[in-house]
């Protein structure tokens, strides 16, 4: 196998050091770059506080460093409260942060690295105790501002009618306003829409008159219909403009279909069909261009070998024209080590042979250190800045270029190393990192580590892109505005500058281009599925585009430009552009209506552009999409979500949000492979790498199904594991039920548990036939940390779908309403209440009554203190399984979901079997419905257990994963 060689490998082993207590104090890495180059041992510490909290963490950098000078610090340093929660952690490249929690656990009062201070304001005792609003305050202002206001929904008859009590119905943020119009049974959102603020106005939400609050807010309303089937599955969402996007599926419950209609507008077809393997892979489809991609894996590992795009000809279906065809080569643990497009031809430039094909080589931590290709011949030095494209798109030359990566010990790339002979294109991009962190900038701005820290800001937030390019950020770390070209007068500057939404999203950038008697303003208005791009030159409108983004396309993603007013002459309106990604998700083929080539682009390592062709100049400066998927701004920055991307030095601009998730370097991009994984918000990078065996049912029966899984040498998982990655536990208390719900209506992740994951971590060695004990400690790590990620992922889930975790709320909505309906007989005005009893009660002996009144309280508790302060010993027993069983019912369900959409091709098995080993089939589910029944559900002979394994079960028929799953008969 080409670009590996074994021998670089042998004697690196990543070794793990515990304690006594069974706690990590030691990694142990072995650094090789060449097979027989010298061996460097890299060891990242760790210690403990007495009562097991991990209290500092340092690399192997800064550790050798430190010990010649004393000013050095760990990259982080936790104190924590007397519960156990972080009470201050100060990072290198983040800054300190400090976090006080009330009572309940929930955070009060927080000052960041940068000094501002923000509180939040929660109800009263008497209520359930949900967030109110978020103050800030900068160490510049003397007085505070309110910049998040919730406005709950009550219990009114109008507010039931739309599904919306207990939930939030408006949200005064950063942006504007979201209102929450109206929800389905299951939750999902049917009606919502958003108000953006003045450009000149800054969100404080002072006061309680709203109408006041509406001479801050912009004209335009931008509302979003969606419908749904019965299983919450998307049908159609018609966007602010009107443009309505439909999605069909298989009986599996897989995506086959879709297709959009532009507004006043005849629809046009997408996906025209989609097939799939037996194990949810995609195999083949076909958009509404006649354009087919097809897949191809390998048969061992599943992984993706093939990536075929064809556009057939009318003339004779079989002779159809390759437009791409992606060859990857992995080596054993999975690093692609080639990819090579046999669409392309050989060509032949100064006696050099040109292969469409790259090449890529790793030292023994798997880092990205080699990558060969081919780009333009007149390229020149990759920067912020964009090359133009060559036109038309096969009047090119190209060139081979070889590139090789340096990182120092803490994982940060110093030097990237171009080279390209025949084009004499050659040149060094040196990076300069500082001497007490992980922060970093190219050596233009400075060459000295020491002077590193002053280009950031106390949070990490790089305040000079190039020179002459200062960046400002808003009082939660987002980019808030770039100068693009300075001038004498600051009003006069070119900038551009942006704004974010509660959660971070972006929601509207500003491009400014001024001289002294012109003004040329673009705003990008970004909205669900949607951005509004309006030109104006002084205050003439040049340009009203719409971009329509297609949300599910397949591997495509499509978009369509639909002028108001402004097309430029050499383009279509409506034109409909496919773009066809590679592995990672980079834009490499755009594709008209007509299965035509719009535009081609290829890509260095970390994202600079390495080929980029394109039939005409118009259309290629509208292409919006291109590395990892992402945008890519004019200041050369791509924007991912919770970070900013700079490709031309590899490197995020700011630390991570989600802080040691990726490892304590807050900077390093995926892992220093971008080959191989990508992130999608700026995050951590996704891992799909490990086989899964994924096991429901009945937890008596799952034991065989686990040993068998072991002997495929599959890693079994269940749900249960993930959620005591986070600390959930079977006993769910609630407490834990309090903290963990107000967590999520804050978006904020239950935290991981260190200790739980590693122990999950450890049936990895067992699936793959290994004692703990002669364990390499390099597999021990892989599998702890993708177990670390699988959980951050899983948690993330958990944030993205609060709403069906919320049981509080469900119940509130549940309880009889004391309007039209309140004459009805006590039965019938608690027959929905009564029915969630059944549900997920234990069959206790309580009256019907005594467990309506203990819901009644739990439904407007404000915490768990306040509630138990109102119930005996024994209502709280009740209450505390009752709410268990509900959360944990719901947990199931999305998990099932979540592993499904997340684990690569897991090996799904359900164990259909009841306690006294009985078999469950599908067709005595059906029949007796024992889900439905009045009957008690015990553990006897002819009576069915377990309500949540019944919930999962009609959750996979609803959702079409019987297709994807092995219904195991015992």
């Amino acid at each position: 196998m080409k670009n590996i060689d074994p021998k670089l490998y042998q004697k690196t082993p990543i070794v793990n050091v515990q304690d006594n207590r069974g706690l990590t104090i030691r990694n142990i890495d072995f650094h090789r770059t060449t097979a027989n180059g010298d061996t460097d041992t890299r060891i990242t510490r760790h210690q403990y506080n007495t009562h097991g909290h991990l209290s500092q963490s340092i690399d192997p950098r800064l550790y050798e460093v430190g010990q010649t000078n004393s000013t050095i610090k760990p990259n982080f340093l936790w104190q924590y409260d007397l519960t156990g929660n972080p009470l201050r952690t100060e990072s290198i490249d983040a800054g300190r942060t400090v976090t006080l929690n009330d009572i309940e656990g929930r955070p009060l009062l927080t000052v960041t690295a940068t000094g501002v201070i923000q509180t939040r304001q929660y109800e009263t005792s008497s209520l359930p105790g949900r967030l109110l609003s978020v103050t800030e305050q900068t160490p510049e202002e003397n007085t505070s501002r309110i910049t998040e206001r919730l406005i709950w929904a009550g219990n009114s008859e109008a507010e039931k009618n739309h599904n919306l009590a207990g939930q939030c119905a408006r949200h005064y943020d950063t942006a504007g306003v979201t209102r929450l119009e109206s929800l389905s049974l299951t939750g999902t959102v049917l009606s919502q829409s958003n108000q953006l603020l003045i450009d000149t106005q800054e969100a404080n939400w002072t006061g309680n008159n709203e109408t006041v609050w509406q001479n801050m807010l912009a004209d335009d309303i931008y509302t979003i219909l969606s419908t749904f089937d019965a299983t919450g599955v998307l049908l159609t969402q018609t966007d602010a403009k009107g443009n309505i996007q439909r999605l069909t599926y298989d009986v599996a419950g897989q995506l086959n279909g879709s297709g959009l209609t532009v507004k006043g507008q005849t629809e046009q077809v997408i996906i025209k069909s989609l097939t799939y393997s037996a194990a949810g892979q995609k195999l083949r489809e076909e958009h509404g261009n006649g354009v087919i991609t097809e897949y191809s894996y390998e048969p061992e590992t599943q992984r993706l070998i093939g990536i075929k795009t064809r556009r057939p000809s009318d003339a004779n279906p079989l002779d159809a024209k390759v437009l791409q065809d992606l060859r990857y080569e992995y080596d054993p643990v999975g690093n692609i080590i080639s990819i090579r497009n046999d669409a392309e031809a050989t060509r032949f430039w100064h006696n050099q042979k040109v292969v469409p094909e790259n090449t890529y080589t790793y030292d023994s931590l798997y880092q990205l250190i080699s990558a060969t290709g081919r780009e333009m011949a007149n390229i020149g030095q990759q920067s912020h800045q964009f090359p133009s494209p060559a036109l038309p798109s096969d009047n090119n030359t190209y060139t081979n270029y070889t590139r090789t990566y340096t990182y120092d010990r803490g994982g940060n790339l110093t030097k990237i190393q171009h080279s390209s002979p025949a084009a004499q294109n050659n040149y060094t991009t040196d990076i300069t990192v500082s001497s007490q962190s992980n922060r970093a900038v190219l050596s233009t701005l400075t060459e000295d580590p020491a002077q590193v820290d002053a280009l950031f800001d106390a949070g990490g937030h790089q305040n000079t892109l190039i020179s002459g390019q200062n960046l400002n950020w808003n009082t939660r770390g987002e980019l808030q505005q770039v100068t693009l070209v300075k001038r004498d007068k600051g009003a006069n500057d070119d900038r551009e500058w942006y704004r974010y939404s509660g959660d971070g999203r972006r929601t509207l950038k500003v491009n400014e281009q001024r001289t002294s008697n012109n003004a040329q303003i673009q705003r990008i208005t970004y909205l669900s599925s949607l951005e509004l791009r309006l030109t104006q030159n002084n205050t003439t409108t040049t340009e009203d585009l719409q971009i329509i983004t297609v949300g599910e396309a397949g591997r495509a993603q499509v978009r369509v430009l639909h002028w108001e007013s402004g097309k430029p002459e050499d383009i279509d309106n409506n034109q409909l552009r496919y773009s066809y990604d590679n592995l990672i998700g980079s834009s490499q083929l755009e594709l008209d209506s007509e299965g035509q080539i719009i535009s081609e682009e290829e890509y260095y390592p970390y994202g600079g552009t390495a080929l980029w062709a394109a039939r005409n100049q118009t259309e290629a400066s509208y292409k919006t999409i291109r590395y990892s998927g992402k945008e890519r701004d004019a200041t050369g920055l791509y924007y991912y979500g919770y970070r900013y991307y700079q490709p031309w030095v590899g490197r995020w601009l700011s630390a991570d949000p989600a802080g040691t998730i990726d490892g304590l370097n807050l900077y390093r991009m995926v892992r220093n492979n971008p080959i191989k994984y990508h992130d999608t918000d700026g995050r951590a990078p996704e891992i799909k790498d490990v086989e899964h065996t994924v096991i429901y049912g009945f937890s008596h029966h799952r034991g065989s199904e686990m040993g068998k899984a072991f002997a495929a040498n599959k890693n079994p998982v269940t749900i249960d594991e993930y959620n005591a990655g986070l600390g959930i536990m079977g006993e769910l208390s609630l407490s834990d039920y309090f903290r963990i719900s107000q967590n999520l209506k804050e978006d904020s992740p239950p935290k991981l548990n260190e200790g739980n994951i590693r122990t999950n971590s450890r049936k990895y060695l067992d699936a793959m036939g290994i004692e703990e004990s002669s364990a390499t400690a390099k597999i021990k790590q892989e599998a702890y940390e993708q177990q670390y990620a699988y959980t951050a992922s899983w948690s993330f889930h958990m944030v993205e779908n609060k709403g069906k975790l919320d049981i509080q709320s469900k119940i509130k909505n549940l309880l009889p309403s004391k309007g039209l309906f309140s004459g009805l007989s006590g039965q019938k005005r608690f027959q929905k209440l009564d029915a969630f009893i059944l549900k997920n009660s234990d069959g206790s002996d309580f009256t019907i009554q005594r467990q309506r009144d203990i819901l009644t309280k739990f439904a407007s508790a404000g915490n768990a203190g306040e509630l138990e302060s109102t119930l005996s010993a024994a209502d709280q027993s009740w209450l505390k399984n009752t709410i268990a069983t509900a959360f944990f019912r719901q947990t199931s369900k999305l998990g099932m979901d979540w592993f499904i959409k997340q684990l690569a091709s897991p090996d799904f098995r359900f164990v259909m079997a009841g306690y006294n080993g009985e078999k469950l089939t599908i067709e005595q589910l059906n029949s007796d419905k024992p889900w439905k029944t009045g009957k008690r559900r015990k553990e006897g002979p002819n009576e069915y257990a377990e309500a949540i394994t019944f919930s999962e079960i009609r959750h996979a028929y609803r959702k079409g994963y019987n297709s994807k799953i092995n219904f195991i008969q015992k």
